[in-house]
């Protein structure tokens, strides 16, 4: 009786947590998009080398947002669309629900799904796999984006997406 007593409370803690990381960001009426900040950060790296990223995402998902944010911190050039519906998105692009995120990003011809971290895209890119893309599925806490103040970070795996729609282990974040 005690563990299930502790696993709702963890449970309650974790979706507390989730729904913190994906409160509103600043409202942006929906079919407008947004241009890349014309403050950016400098590119970091091979920054000057990446492509641009489309990210299509929900005007009031708070760490959709954030994960925007932290593709710019790591030098991409983002031109963030904000949508109405985001399942026409994923279903163009070939996104299943057991991959699907809060939101897709397209680049140079490879999709993805979710806050994959800026690294696993530059890794794409250098690598350029026969793959669809990559994918985060659901919103683990701890991945870019899902950072959330006094919970402590989980592992995930970025998946890769074969073009058969099959995914396999791309990278693994241990914190």
């Amino acid at each position: 009786m005690q563990s299930v007593s502790l696993f709702r409370t963890s449970a309650a803690a974790l979706l507390a947590a989730a729904l913190a990381a994906c409160a509103p960001a600043a409202p942006v009426p929906a079919g407008t998009t947004l241009a890349a900040a014309s403050s950016a950060p400098a590119p970091r790296g091979d920054a000057t080398a990446l492509p641009s990223i489309t990210v299509h995402r929900d005007a009031y998902c708070g760490c959709c947002h954030a994960w925007v944010e932290h593709l710019r911190a790591e030098g991409f050039q983002v031109e963030d669309r904000v949508e109405e519906d985001m399942s026409p998105v994923k279903q163009r692009l070939g996104i299943m629900p057991e991959h699907a995120s809060c939101h897709t990003a397209e680049i140079d011809g490879y999709v993805v799904e979710g806050h994959v971290p800026a690294a696993d895209i530059r890794r794409l890119l250098r690598e350029r796999p026969d793959i669809r893309g990559l994918t985060l599925p659901g919103m683990p806490l701890g991945s870019p984006g899902m950072e959330v103040e006094g919970m402590a970070p989980e592992p995930y795996t970025v998946l890769a997406i074969g073009r058969d729609g099959q995914a396999a282990a791309y990278a693994e974040h241990r914190p």
